[in-house]
């Protein structure tokens, strides 16, 4: 909670948005994508169950705002995002802002950060048909992976924990994302 009261909400969002910055609901950020509600963000946070040392990778940068509030928690956070306009801005932000432990990566998210795993921790901010191969492949054992998954129009927060046998999958409600673009996501339109 602390870190929800310290990371100002209002410099993630476009100006049109500033005078809902503080709704508890997704805002647009343009490039058709949006920053998640301030609740799904806390559950994710709450499900990775971050003690303060990790490393954590974040899958769709967007604002950055979820990214900022893992930077608050966290040692490093690795925030992978697509499109590159998005991922300038929220570097720029960041830098601005003084958050030095968070970097960003323009990418495909659907295929990770594979050159700073394992991660303790794995986030995603897209809807993906299933966990993609590369992010279960660069959790490190015991760390937990919180993503949206399933149709495009029907998904489910699953958090998944990696263990020495394999993965444990906990169903955590039903939510709705923008779709995981990229390699083992779903396709560009």
């Amino acid at each position: 909670l602390e870190a929800f009261r310290t990371v100002p909400r209002h410099e993630f969002v476009p100006p049109e948005s500033i005078v809902r910055a503080y709704d508890d609901s997704p805002l647009p950020i343009g490039d058709g994508q949006t920053t998640s509600q301030p609740y799904v963000v806390a559950i994710t946070v709450a499900k990775l169950g971050l003690q303060g040392h990790e490393r954590v990778l974040e899958i769709g940068t967007g604002s950055g705002y979820a990214a900022a509030i893992l930077g608050e928690l966290v040692c490093e956070v690795v925030t992978v995002e697509r499109i590159e306009h998005l991922a300038t801005t929220a570097a720029a932000r960041f830098a601005r802002l003084g958050l030095t432990n968070i970097h960003v990566h323009h990418a495909d998210g659907s295929l990770g950060w594979a050159p700073a795993a394992p991660y303790e921790a794995i986030c995603v901010a897209a809807a993906a048909p299933k966990p993609p191969p590369a992010l279960l492949a660069q959790l490190a054992i015991g760390g937990r992976l919180v993503l949206p998954a399933g149709a495009l129009d029907q998904q489910t927060l699953l958090q998944l924990t990696r263990t020495d046998q394999g993965y444990l999958e906990h169903e955590l409600g039903a939510v709705y994302f923008v779709p995981l673009v990229g390699e083992a996501g779903w396709p560009e339109t």
